[in-house]
């Protein structure tokens, strides 16, 4: 069994207020849950309303499942407008 966590920090470009952030977040993780086994939680600048850091989690019986889930749920990260993945790292455990 492997356990790999992904961190990913953010800048949110549209959030002009912490109620925007959050819109755009719940929207993303909401989708993320939907689409991939995965969890996934704000980890991390939760009082500044452009940047953000997320913890995407997913456990499988070999590596490559479960960095094939970590990269699909970065890529879709990536593809919402008016947010842009700074930093990213993956950890396995």
């Amino acid at each position: 069994m492997i356990v790999g966590l992904l961190t990913v920090e953010c800048i949110i470009y549209d959030a002009h207020s912490l109620k925007e952030k959050r819109a755009v977040l719940q929207r993303i993780m909401d989708r993320l849950k939907q689409k991939f086994n995965i969890a996934v939680s704000e980890v991390d600048f939760q009082d500044m309303w452009q940047r953000t850091e997320l913890a995407v989690v997913t456990v499988a019986s070999v590596k490559v499942a479960a960095e094939r889930e970590l990269q699909n749920a970065l890529k879709l990260i990536d593809s919402f407008p008016g947010i842009e993945a700074s930093t990213t790292a993956i950890e396995w455990l």
